[in-house]
């Protein structure tokens, strides 16, 4: 538990680092825009100033008129629009449409253009006088979006970052997880051998065949976990049989191994063929661990029930206990690797399991049901052949 503790704290620290990076990056990027857009006011604002007075009256030379014509010409990123009094559109500028659109996205801007900003009137003759409509910058426009696209490029780069970070610990998660397994396989290997070998001489030397029975039972089972550890971090072979031989197999297992006070009960139709494709081994280590997790959290007295059911699509194994339950704030980390409440142990059991159900036999593992105090129901599902 400390370990797993340990390992959120530092997560969540680096995602407030980020956080804070990320923050001080807009702060910055905003005052910067709030800068640039104040200035590029400041220029509209004289273009339109310069516009408005060549366009008075009073300077209707030539010179002025064809002055403030090379001024409108010259403008490449204010869109304007110039109507005559009743506002039928006769020229425009710096607006992009598709030309099926023309009417419309014209219309739509002088709408804007009204509302913005005051027109500048420009006085042809005696009897014509235009109007010049405009917006902000194209700049300008651009630089109110800039905040918000520094902030997703900000949050992608959080995210790949993570992912790539959740990548590579998986990866080396797996590297140790796998050279662990196949080390403690052939270190196992050594001593089943050589018991193999101490029952022959015992069978030779007259001991009672039930004592010796025994002992064969407890070497097939150091075999059968020696071939577990040995099949993590390759693709086992998964055979397509019925799930109960299994199930009660290990059942019958554990009973004689477990307390008298934790009753096992199975809820199986024997007659029903719950065939899936599987691999007995590991398939036989997951039901052990969450069977030894469910003794462990019944305090007293209890019962752990395994019900096989299916439908269409799936076949599930519900393992249910009478023990204290998991709060509901656990239900996912869980099966994290770490995560432990027992003072001994490494937290890897339920991580291992959701490996081999989610990663070998593509099926799920949850909890489908906990309430502290009254019990804890996992639920295993395959998908039917």
């Amino acid at each position: 538990m400390e370990l797993y503790l340990k390992k959120r704290r530092w997560k969540i620290l680096l995602f407030l680092i980020a956080i804070l990076i990320g923050t001080a990056s807009l702060y910055y990027t905003n005052w910067l825009v709030n800068k640039v857009s104040v200035e590029e006011r400041k220029s509209v604002a004289l273009w339109a100033e310069a516009t408005n007075r060549l366009a008075q009256p009073d300077n209707g030379s030539n010179n002025d008129m064809d002055f403030l014509l090379r001024i409108i010409e010259s403008n490449t990123d204010i869109p304007i629009i110039l109507t005559d009094s009743a506002r039928n559109i006769i020229d425009y500028s710096n607006i992009n449409f598709h030309e099926t659109r023309r009417e419309q996205v014209l219309e739509r801007k002088l709408r804007k253009m009204i509302r913005e900003h005051e027109p500048i009137k420009i006085v042809v003759s005696n009897t014509e006088t235009q109007y010049l409509y405009y917006r902000d910058s194209k700049i300008l426009q651009n630089l109110k979006y800039f905040p918000l696209a520094q902030f997703g490029v900000i949050s992608l780069f959080i995210m790949v970052s993570y992912l790539a970070f959740s990548s590579s610990r998986k990866a080396e998660q797996n590297q140790v997880w796998v050279g662990m397994s196949k080390e403690t396989a052939h270190q196992l290997g050594t001593p089943i051998s050589s018991l193999m070998a101490w029952i022959e001489l015992l069978k030779m030397q007259g001991v009672k065949p039930d004592l010796i029975r025994e002992f064969e039972k407890d070497i097939t089972r150091l075999e059968k976990i020696t071939e577990r550890f040995s099949k993590i971090g390759s693709a086992p072979e998964l055979i397509s049989t019925d799930l109960k031989p299994v199930i009660l197999s290990t059942v019958s297992y554990l009973e004689g191994r477990t307390s008298k006070r934790v009753k096992f009960i199975t809820e199986i139709d024997m007659t029903i063929p719950f065939t899936a494709p599987h691999n007995p081994a590991l398939f036989s280590w997951v039901i052990e661990n969450l069977c030894k997790n469910a003794v462990d959290a019944i305090e007293n007295e209890g019962t752990i029930t395994l019900r096989l059911s299916e439908n269409s699509h799936t076949i599930a194994l519900d393992i249910s206990d009478t023990g204290k339950g998991i709060p509901k704030s656990n239900h996912k980390t869980i099966f994290e690797p770490g995560y432990t409440t027992k003072k001994r142990g490494w937290g890897l059991g339920l991580s291992l399991a959701k490996r081999i159900i989610e990663n070998y036999h593509q099926g799920k593992i949850f909890i489908k049901q906990s309430e502290p105090g009254k019990g804890t129901t996992f639920r295993i599902t395959f998908p039917k052949t």
